[in-house]
């Protein structure tokens, strides 16, 4: 395998560093502490040709995989720009609909999406099925060749600023299927459309990306509308949820890159007794350590990538890559805190607000037990655990 980055991949990589001499981390923290979507941010980077990375070039975007999303995303937090409507728009929407779409999708929604001018969230999780997406009760019943929706979604990112969602419903109850998989469909659902409301969480979270409820009451819907075949959403869900879990790994080993090079520079200034506290091993062993938990989950991360993008089995690799982001990005984080001192939990420095985001990482979108139960059970063969 070829570790080297291509010119390309290395300039989207390096694109996070660039945009932030116009948009640093002091505007996102700022945007953040708001929970204010930085709509200046997302239309420079669609602006920047990023926004469409993984839609095709015949309809405005870039062409590219989930390893150069993934690049961008890492690139962007690395210098504290952790976007989750990356996540969830770019990746997950724009990358579904641009695989598995139909041509009249792809030309309706791709080329304005991939421009920036409009912007696309996604919608699985339930207030009563929580992780167990099996039991979504979420049912879009069919009327003739239209369907109406109605149910709920909850911690959906975005849907103030959302255009459109990417919804997962149920066209079967789950107690009306043979097998547990079978009855799902995926839909395109416009934010405007009669019966659509939505209610923000009240979070404790640091993050311009606000959390919502949202609600469907008998959402008329029609063929146009679903995104794949009825009944069979389930068989091309996971090429939803792989690249989200990339996408997150990535995000978190940035934001634990970001927090670690604050620490070094902090250390290397800060004198106390007799020289700067980073010479001190007891604060210089943890941030090493973090360090390099960070770039090893980086290189599990871009072999996710690189297997999704080859069409081959990426789910191990995508899952134990969200798990080691995670825990490397708190990892990170607490070590660039213990650095700090009482520093760290000022306004000044941000890196206690940069806790909660990686904090979050480790529950969201899928927690870290989950994800141990699918290595433990899927890679290593040992027995179901639930």
């Amino acid at each position: 395998m070829d570790f080297a980055l291509s010119p390309e991949q290395q300039m989207i990589y390096d694109y996070g560093g660039k945009v932030a001499q116009s948009f640093d981390h002091k505007y996102w923290l700022e945007k953040a502490r708001k929970f204010e979507f930085p709509r200046e941010l997302w239309q420079q980077t669609a602006e920047d040709g990023f926004a469409g990375l993984m839609v095709a070039e015949e309809y405005g975007g870039g062409g590219l995989g989930l390893l150069e999303m993934a690049l961008l995303i890492e690139g962007m937090s690395n210098h504290g720009l952790p976007l989750l409507m990356y996540v969830v728009g770019p990746t997950m929407s724009l990358g579904h609909i641009n695989q598995h779409g139909t041509p009249e999708q792809k030309s309706r929604y791709l080329p304005d999406a991939a421009a920036g001018k409009t912007i696309f969230c996604f919608a699985i999780t339930e207030p009563n099925a929580g992780s167990n997406s099996m039991r979504i009760q979420s049912v879009a019943k069919a009327h003739g060749d239209r369907f109406k929706l109605n149910g709920s979604k909850v911690f959906i990112t975005g849907v103030d600023v959302s255009d459109y969602a990417v919804v997962v419903a149920r066209t079967t109850p789950h107690d009306q299927v043979s097998r547990k998989t079978d009855g799902f469909t995926v839909f395109i659902v416009d934010m405007k459309a009669k019966g659509v409301d939505f209610h923000a969480i009240d979070m404790s979270l640091v993050n311009p990306e606000q959390q919502f409820t949202l609600f469907f009451d008998d959402v008329d819907l029609g063929p146009d509308d679903v995104l794949g075949e009825v009944d069979k959403g389930f068989e091309i869900l996971f090429d939803l949820l792989n690249p989200e879990r990339v996408t997150i790994g990535a995000m978190a080993c940035g934001i634990g890159r970001f927090a670690i090079e604050k620490a070094v520079a902090y250390t290397s200034e800060r004198v106390v007794f007799n020289g700067p506290i980073g010479a001190y091993q007891g604060v210089q062993h943890p941030l090493a350590a973090a360090k390099t938990q960070v770039e090893l989950s980086s290189l599990m991360l871009r072999q996710a990538a690189w297997q999704f993008d080859r069409g081959e089995e990426a789910g191990p690799a995508a899952n134990m890559a969200k798990y080691a982001g995670a825990e490397a990005g708190i990892m990170a984080v607490e070590a660039a805190l213990q650095a700090h001192g009482g520093n760290g939990f000022t306004h000044e420095y941000g890196l206690y607000d940069l806790y909660s985001m990686a904090r979050l990482l480790r529950t969201a979108p899928i927690n870290r037990e989950l994800i141990l139960n699918y290595i433990g059970e899927k890679v290593m063969g040992m027995p179901r655990s639930y």
